[in-house]
Order: structure tokens, then C-alpha cells, then sequence
């Protein structure tokens, strides 16, 4: 899977939208590209290196997900209790992580209050 066709399924979503915001903030973040639904984040990524992301997971299953798949890591300046590090071409297929990036979107989806859905 290409940096392309990985935004293209994100966008796909119900309400999703892209954003660039962490540019000047931080350094080395001027290329981090989030995915949020409204205006919580799902997905984020580096632009320049595409080679992981991450993403929410159910808290139960992070653990699981570590002991299972070396591609599976702590995130950079997340929750450890709430988000992943997935790095691609490791031992996660790439229909395995459109999985974990459905589930994210899920998550947050089902945790924003009615009215913001």
C-alpha cells in the first residue's frame, strides 16, 4: 500500500477530514498528516517516511496486539493506553491494518456524544 491509496481509504470514512496541524509547532512535525472524524483524531502518519502510523485501539487489546506483532509498538507522544505504533511491511498485512484503521474510526466515532455525529 502506497501513502496514496493509504489517505484515500482513510477519506473514505463518514466525516473524515485531514489536516496538517502540528506544523511549526514542533520540530520535525511539519509532515505529520492526522485524519480526524469531526474533530477527534483517528489515524496520523509521517508524510516523508510512510512507514507506520498510528492509531486508537481498545485498551483490552493492546497487550494482545504487542505480544502478536512486532509491528505493533508504543506510540510517539500518545497514550500508551489508548494508542499504537503500526509499522508496515512487517508482520501486519496491509488488509489487517485498514482493519486496525476501521476499528480506530469506529472507536472514535462511537465515543463522540450523538449531536457530533
Amino acid at each position: 500500500m502506497n501513502i496514496e491509496q493509504f489517505r484515500d481509504y482513510c477519506l473514505s470514512f463518514e466525516q473524515t477530514s485531514e489536516k496538517m496541524p502540528f506544523a511549526g509547532f514542533f520540530r520535525n512535525s511539519k509532515s505529520i498528516l492526522v485524519f480526524y472524524v469531526k474533530n477527534k483524531i483517528f489515524c496520523l502518519l509521517d508524510i516523508d517516511s510512510f512507514d507506520s502510523i498510528t492509531i486508537k485501539s481498545d485498551s483490552s487489546k493492546i497487550g494482545e496486539l504487542k505480544q502478536n506483532y512486532s509491528a505493533i509498538s508504543k506510540p510517539f507522544n500518545l497514550s500508551h493506553k489508548h494508542w499504537v505504533s503500526v509499522k508496515f511491511n512487517e508482520d501486519i498485512s496491509d488488509d489487517e491494518i485498514k482493519l486496525m484503521v476501521k476499528n480506530s474510526y469506529d472507536l472514535v466515532a462511537k465515543s463522540m456524544g450523538k449531536r457530533d455525529r
